[in-house]
């Protein structure tokens, strides 16, 4: 496996920027910051796409624009011009079945209720995609799930799901040198601390 492509996900427009459907979103702002690469809008790409430099290995940033709900549709355009497979795409989302603070990793899996993940399954025709679960908890109750996605985490959290994200950015490297396990194992590690 080598990651060619990472894909925050989101929604687009500062109405959404600070909800806890948007970590994907951070994620990649951050990643982003930390190679000083800026993003720029591809309309072709239905997204803000950048790249990264990493061993040598160029890999695509991409913010789809279309909305969580329709994310395939600008994640199948970016994937088919550079003739990147699903194995070699990493999918950065927040999760509710974590807890704020901790992030996993996994290979392949179903959509979990996620409407992201969801629609690139459909559109891509696979589960065979990385994903980066960033922890956002749940809000007990399963009819508050979309007022919760689509609001502010509260300064506690918001704490938390900033060190899941330091944590996350700490692994990227040994993701792209293909260390799967050693990823896990590390922000496992996190999660005990």
């Amino acid at each position: 496996m080598t990651i060619k492509l990472i894909v925050g996900l989101g929604n687009p427009g500062k109405n959404y920027k600070y909800h806890r459907h948007n970590v994907g979103f951070w994620f990649c702002d951050a990643l982003a910051k930390l190679y000083t690469v800026n993003f720029k809008k591809r309309t072709k790409f239905f997204g803000e796409v950048t790249q990264i430099n990493i061993f040598n290995h160029k890999i695509q940033l991409l913010k789809p624009t279309t909305f969580m709900n329709c994310s395939g549709q600008s994640i199948q355009s970016i994937a088919n011009f550079y003739q990147i497979n699903a194995d070699e795409i990493l999918i950065v989302h927040d999760e509710l079945n974590i807890n704020p603070g901790i992030a996993k990793i996994k290979s392949g899996g179903g959509h979990c209720g996620h409407n992201g993940l969801r629609n690139t399954i459909k559109i891509l025709e696979t589960k065979a995609f990385h994903r980066l679960r960033i922890g956002i908890g749940h809000p007990g109750n399963k009819l508050q799930i979309v007022n919760f996605v689509l609001s502010t985490p509260s300064k506690d959290e918001l704490e938390k799901i900033q060190n899941a994200l330091n944590d996350s950015l700490q692994v990227i490297e040994d993701l792209i040198k293909n260390n799967l396990n050693k990823v896990i194992k590390t922000l496992q590690k996190k999660e005990i601390i």
